[in-house]
């Protein structure tokens, strides 16, 4: 038996969403300052820079995380590779070297409690089922995931789409029902949800954080001509074509500092 005292319950600690076995929790106020960073932290404060966590709940299913991202695990908890065989370990392998992520995702199993590093992104809980069962994920923005959900490199359509778009060749696709997690440099409330119905979307920039696997994924020339494109000022887009939705973020992604 286990008993965990002034976390979720911290008057400065808020439960912001929850959704499958994943719970994500804000911290209002940084309050491990001294004098000289006690003004950067204020207005981080106000300005929405705050620490936020993944609280996963075992009971209710197991977890797959991406590699280091655990903090702490409370009760009955165990860490396993997730391979089930050579076959299963080369399957990863490759997977991860197409598509840049991590070879092996720990999966986490049991009744206890597990919970993730801190981290300044904003933390958006998504349910797959909600993507017709197949949601394609951007570079980079994989933290957690229901252990029920399948991972698969999907290749571009077309192979400029990897090198004029910006974008690996490969990305990662979680397949089946239940939750995953993203780390978005956007918050949730300003993230642009599109619904195409036989329809095509055209971005110019890397903006789309998340689409439904049954989109077709492409880089073409915004004009029907280059010269058309040359005039409009945008030359190459993305273009998602078909039906299903994409998730975007409203502004281009600020630099590391």
């Amino acid at each position: 038996m286990y008993q965990i005292s002034n976390f979720t319950d911290n008057d400065d600690v808020a439960v912001l969403a929850q959704l499958g076995p994943f719970q994500v929790v804000e911290y209002q106020r940084d309050l491990s300052v001294s004098p000289g960073s006690a003004a950067v932290a204020y207005y981080s404060a106000k300005m929405n820079v705050k620490k936020r966590q993944l609280v996963c709940d075992l009971s209710r299913a197991n977890v797959t995380i991406q590699a280091g991202a655990m903090q702490w695990m409370l009760g009955n908890v165990n860490a396993t590779t997730g391979i089930k065989g050579v076959g299963d370990l080369f399957g990863k392998a490759v997977r991860g070297k197409a598509s840049g992520e991590s070879i092996i995702k720990p999966e986490y199993t049991g009744d206890g409690i597990l919970v993730l590093e801190p981290t300044y992104k904003h933390l958006i809980l998504l349910d797959a089922a909600d993507w017709g069962g197949s949601v394609v994920l951007d570079d980079g923005l994989f933290l957690a995931c229901d252990s029920n959900l399948k991972h698969k490199a999907v290749m571009r359509s077309n192979f400029s789409s990897a090198v004029a778009g910006g974008e690996g060749l490969f990305n990662l696709s979680l397949n089946g029902v239940g939750a995953f997690c993203i780390e978005s440099e956007c918050p949730k409330e300003e993230l642009i949800e599109i619904t195409l119905q036989d329809d095509v979307l055209k971005v110019d920039g890397n903006y789309a954080i998340a689409w439904s696997g049954s989109l077709n994924f492409t880089v073409e020339r915004s004009g029907k001509s280059l010269i058309g494109s040359a005039a409009s000022g945008e030359g190459l887009v993305n273009v998602y074509r078909g039906t299903g939705k994409v998730l975007m973020m409203p502004t281009a992604r600020m630099p590391d500092v």
